[in-house]
């Protein structure tokens, strides 16, 4: 596990932390970048009698790869940080480190997709996990789904599509009193405006893939926790699956983390004023943002969060088909399944979903989900004006 030196106890912010810290100057002969250690092994000049220290072989650890960790653990208030190949990479290895065979879990049903299929179709074929999705805004559903062998209670506070929130600290509370494990899925708040485990959560994941890469060029994870359960996924999950993040990867991700915190304060800029906009069109019915007066669960969000991101979700007043049109008739918006980026995104997340299994993911019929780019805002807006005047409202 990377430790920080006494010269990164100098940076507190978030600015300063994705700037500077873990960046060992001296180290590097002086470069503002760090170089890439695009190596598989490391030798050493003595056998040291069979004793690991240090770096032996980048599937377990690698110094470029270090850098990115030091800046997500400080920004993350986590004694410890591993960077991974993908998110679901560091998802997966977060759920193994508590699931065993026979287990049960507790997951919030409008949660990312894959994370999903995961416990329900692979550890509920394979390790016979069984699984009860709740919508996870009552503590009284919480306990009620937890079972005698729940392991662990997976959670996105807010969740990509709905926003939906969960109590977390309330809920890491109720786990703990239980002695079930406490995994969180923080890519929409992001470090900079939510810190799960100063709540009790045990781990925090993130697709760094998106806001902390940043520039759409990456597929990254990682995972934030105390150091002994990061000693142990590193040793363990990471190791013997061989989920590590690679030395060019990584380095660009700590060239994503440099301008971070300010990319994330233009897009959630944009994402406000397009709310708003959307917000008092005609021929929208209801959005779905945690900036908005209409928020359902605004207490909850002062609560544990202190900023937003370039998110929203809307249903327009017309059928699937003219819903469909409208996101084609976009020219700026570009339908696309991420989001994080520079640009700006456009999806119906529920197109090829049944009704059924959109309310089993707590998907309301016709959702459009939007990402707000680094364009500038008046661009964006008359984009979705010209695209929202050729569609048909549905009488």
């Amino acid at each position: 596990m990377a430790i920080l030196k006494d010269q990164d106890k100098l940076y507190k912010t978030n600015e300063d932390i994705c700037t500077h810290l873990g960046d060992d100057y001296a180290k590097f002969h002086g470069a503002i970048v760090p170089p890439i250690f695009q190596n598989s092994l490391f030798v050493k000049p003595t056998p040291n009698n069979g004793v690991v220290t240090d770096y032996v072989y980048t599937r377990v650890a690698n110094p470029t790869t270090e850098i990115a960790e030091k800046k997500i653990a400080a920004m993350e208030k986590a004694e410890g940080a591993l960077c991974f190949s993908s998110g679901m990479a560091a998802i997966t290895s977060a759920i193994l480190h508590f699931v065993r065979s026979d287990s049960h879990v507790v997951y919030v049903a409008s949660g990312y997709g894959p994370t999903r299929n995961f416990l329900t179709k692979y550890c509920g074929s394979r390790l016979n996990v069984s699984t009860t999705a709740v919508i996870g805004t009552t503590l009284d559903e919480i306990e009620k789904a937890i079972e005698p062998n729940t392991k662990l209670i997976y959670l996105e506070s807010p969740s990509s599509g709905v926003f939906r929130m969960q109590d977390i600290g309330a809920i890491a509370k109720i786990a703990k009193a239980r002695g079930i494990g406490t995994v969180i899925d923080n890519t929409y708040a992001t470090p900079l405006y939510q810190n799960p485990l100063l709540h009790g959560i045990d781990i925090v994941v993130h697709t760094a893939s998106k806001y902390m890469g940043g520039h759409s060029d990456i597929v990254a994870g990682a995972l934030c926790a105390n150091a002994e359960i990061i000693k142990s996924i590193q040793h363990n999950e990471r190791e013997w699956l061989g989920g590590i993040m690679d030395p060019h990867q990584s380095w660009l991700l700590t060239r994503g983390l440099r301008t971070f915190p300010l990319r994330v304060k233009q897009h959630a800029e944009n994402a406000k004023i397009i709310a708003k906009f959307l917000e008092n069109h005609p021929k929208i019915a209801k959005i779905y943002y945690p900036g908005s007066d209409t928020y359902e669960q605004k207490e909850l969000f002062d609560k544990y969060m202190t900023g937003m991101n370039g998110l929203l979700s809307f249903i327009p007043k017309a059928s699937a088909e003219e819903t469909m049109n409208f996101i084609y008739n976009c020219k700026v918006f570009q339908y696309g399944v991420g989001w994080g980026g520079f640009e700006s995104l456009i999806i119906n997340l529920t197109v090829g979903l049944t009704e059924e299994e959109a309310k089993n993911q707590d998907c309301p019929a016709n959702l459009v989900r939007i990402h707000c780019g680094l364009e500038d805002h008046q661009t964006l807006i008359e984009d979705l004006s010209q695209a929202l005047d050729k569609m048909k409202v549905q009488e």
